[in-house]
């Protein structure tokens, strides 16, 4: 059984939190269109389950009171630009509320991206852009569509927009990213159907060296070193699956895949003395966003917001067995709707599998010689998106010994620019050279999360925890003493903080309402990983825009309709929205239902090894179980049967 799929469970579970099946899509559109009568112009930003809160979901659990099954609808119409948020009732099949939105723009649509391509090819100042440069074949330019931000300019009043830049490829599966046209940059406007201005900042001879990656391209002998390497599982994988749900040892959960959010896990717990112990109720992408930090007029302007301007879901690949899923794999297929409402499959979008991760404990006891030693094994769910040029792999590993982690991947392949070949780079800032007459401009890469914890139940409290020598004197003779200094973070003022590698800078959910055998609160550690913050300055758009990324962590009572640490439509968003917004507010933290919304990421100051596509780069944190156990949880774990020892 090396590299299999496990036949997909036919139980059906009914539960609040499965997601939308494709009648439930089509019945939520369908209805929408009868109550509301929406025109043709109408077109859906996202269709997806209105999930239940907690006390309705609570409710469920304890008693089997049933919960009204609804869907969440952003509708845009294309003709007025007249954005409505919407929840229908699936069980009384009605619309439950369907409200206007003022002043804001929801993620870019598929339909308006392929126009604003169609448009700028027919347009006669591009046209004639090119031909400054010798293109005339415009069938072999690229084309991509970006978010255009916000930047107080003329040009952004009343519009909803997109910037289009221009690549060139050498044949229909070259690699464009090693072609670009620097210098032409192009607005176009989604609600008037036309190209409202194009720049031209002046020529840069074009990289023509190609830079195509697929092992027929590169010329070169391949590896044939590389022995076949099998994961077997004869009995099949030690997991269980019923419908969402998913159980592994003592783990139990739920997985789902959200159209803006991506890949969500609901209602996590541990199993442990007979009961399931809660830890987190939801826990997901909540906003990223890749600043860059070039100062040209082709490139100072490029902020995505992956998941509120694109909706991170919709880019989720269909994996493949073998190489993006190695094992003994159980698929998760995603349900979801197009922008015209109709419900559509993208098949294998979560992989769900274990692994073998070394050692889990062990000791040898220097009097006896005996050796008690553990393998450690993992849970992995997982899934892979393509947003434009870049791919994002996002992780969630659980551990039987209580911990979890996430781990992002980042690969793909990096955003260029031509630079003049006879200057070979000399003078550039801001970005570094990766092929003759190429660079890529640094830039960041920031994930917020969504971290909604209920900790052995939902009143929780957040401590800072640091690490701190004592002063020397008649506590520390030696001067060698440090001790653990936790502050609480009683409001949301006190809860906006940033890493601190020299005092090891943690922090703890606990629940001061339950105790571990010593008396201690029970809790689990928030453990940073790659903890970069934004980098721009404090007045810039996109700082105002993406004000979560300039702290690492934050922490907000529980509200339901508190989701996107930049607000729902960061689109053309002019800043102040999300966590900023509500955190004004300065709400009491302790002793209540607590969410944490952490920021973590990478800096890439790009480098010639990552051209011409990237090799995975690692981010992530950790939540590890500090007194939440009263001794190691993983004892249990049997011996390997054949181990030497």
């Amino acid at each position: 059984m090396a590299s299999v799929e496990v036949p997909a469970s036919e139980t059906v579970v009914t539960h609040p939190l499965e997601p939308l099946s494709a009648e439930e899509i089509s019945s939520a559109v369908e209805l929408l269109r009868e109550k509301r009568s929406l025109p043709d112009t109408a077109r859906f930003s996202y269709v997806a389950l209105h999930e239940p809160d907690k006390d309705a979901l609570a409710a469920f659990e304890s008693s089997g009171t049933e919960v009204d099954r609804c869907a969440d609808a952003i509708v845009i119409d294309r003709a007025t630009g007249v954005v409505s948020e919407a929840v229908v009732s699936l069980t009384a099949r009605d619309v439950v509320s369907f409200v206007d939105v003022p002043d804001v723009q929801p993620a870019l649509l598929f339909e308006d991206c392929l126009e604003a391509i169609l448009a700028v090819k027919e347009d006669a100042r591009w046209q004639e852009a090119m031909r400054r440069r010798g293109i005339t074949d415009f069938d072999h330019v690229q084309l991509d569509p970006w978010p255009a931000g916000r930047f107080g300019v003329d040009v952004e009043d009343g519009r909803r927009l997109t910037r289009v830049v221009s690549y060139v490829r050498h044949g229909d599966a070259d690699n464009g990213y090693a072609h670009p046209i620097e210098g032409v940059l192009v607005y176009y406007d989604f609600h008037g159907h036309e190209v409202v201005q194009v720049e031209d900042f002046g020529i840069t001879p074009i990289p023509h060296e190609c830079s195509n990656y697929d092992a027929e391209s590169l010329g070169a002998p391949l590896r044939t070193d590389r022995k076949p390497l099998e994961i077997t599982q004869p009995e099949g994988p030690s997991f269980t699956v019923e419908g969402h749900e998913v159980r592994w040892q003592r783990w139990s959960f739920r997985v789902s895949m959200h159209p803006m959010h991506g890949l969500v896990l609901h209602t996590v717990g541990y199993e442990d003395g007979g009961r399931v112990r809660p830890i987190l109720h939801r826990a997901a992408l909540s906003e990223m966003v890749v600043p860059y930090g070039h100062p040209s007029p082709m490139h100072a302007w490029k902020n995505a917001f992956d998941a509120g301007e694109w909706g991170l879901g919709r880019m989720v690949n269909s994996l493949a067995l073998g190489c993006d899923c190695l094992g003994v794999i159980r698929y998760f297929d995603a349900v979801m709707a197009t922008e015209t409402g109709d419900p559509y499959v993208v098949e294998k979008a979560i992989c769900l599998h274990e692994e073998d991760y070394g050692i889990l404990w062990k000791h040898v006891d220097m009097h006896t010689g005996n050796v008690e030693v553990r393998r450690r094994r993992r849970l992995v769910v997982s899934s892979i998106h393509t947003v434009g040029n870049y791919e994002y792999g996002f992780y969630w590993y659980l551990y039987e010994d209580g911990m979890i982690q996430h781990e992002a991947k980042l690969t793909g392949i990096m955003q260029t620019m031509a630079v003049d070949p006879g200057a070979n780079g000399d003078g550039l800032r801001c970005a570094e050279m990766v092929a003759p007459g190429l660079a890529a401009p640094n830039h960041q890469h920031l994930f917020n999360f969504r971290l909604d914890f209920d900790v052995d139940g939902t009143t929780n409290s957040v401590y800072e925890v640091d690490v701190e020598p004592l002063p020397t004197g008649s506590d520390n003779p030696l001067a060698n003493s440090f001790v653990t200094k936790p502050t609480l973070l009683a409001r949301e003022s006190d809860a906006q903080r940033v890493v601190d590698p020299g005092r090891s800078r943690t922090w703890k959910i606990v629940n001061p309402h339950r105790t571990n055998r010593l008396g201690q609160p029970v809790g689990y550690k928030l453990i940073p990983g790659s903890t970069p913050t934004l980098l721009a300055s404090p007045d810039s758009s996109i700082s105002r825009r993406a004000t979560f990324a300039t702290k690492n962590l934050w922490v907000t009572p529980y509200a339901r309709d508190e989701m996107r640490a930049a607000g729902e439509y960061p689109n053309q968003h002019a800043g102040g929205a999300g966590l900023p917004e509500w955190t004004a507010r300065d709400r009491p933290l302790e002793d209540t239902d607590v969410v944490v919304w952490y920021t973590f990421g990478v800096t890439h100051v790009p480098r010639p090894e990552d051209w011409p596509v990237m090799p995975v780069e690692y981010a992530g944190f950790t939540l590890v179980p500090f007194g939440f156990f009263d001794r190691n949880p993983s004892l249990d774990v049997a011996p390997q049967e054949h181990c030497a020892h």
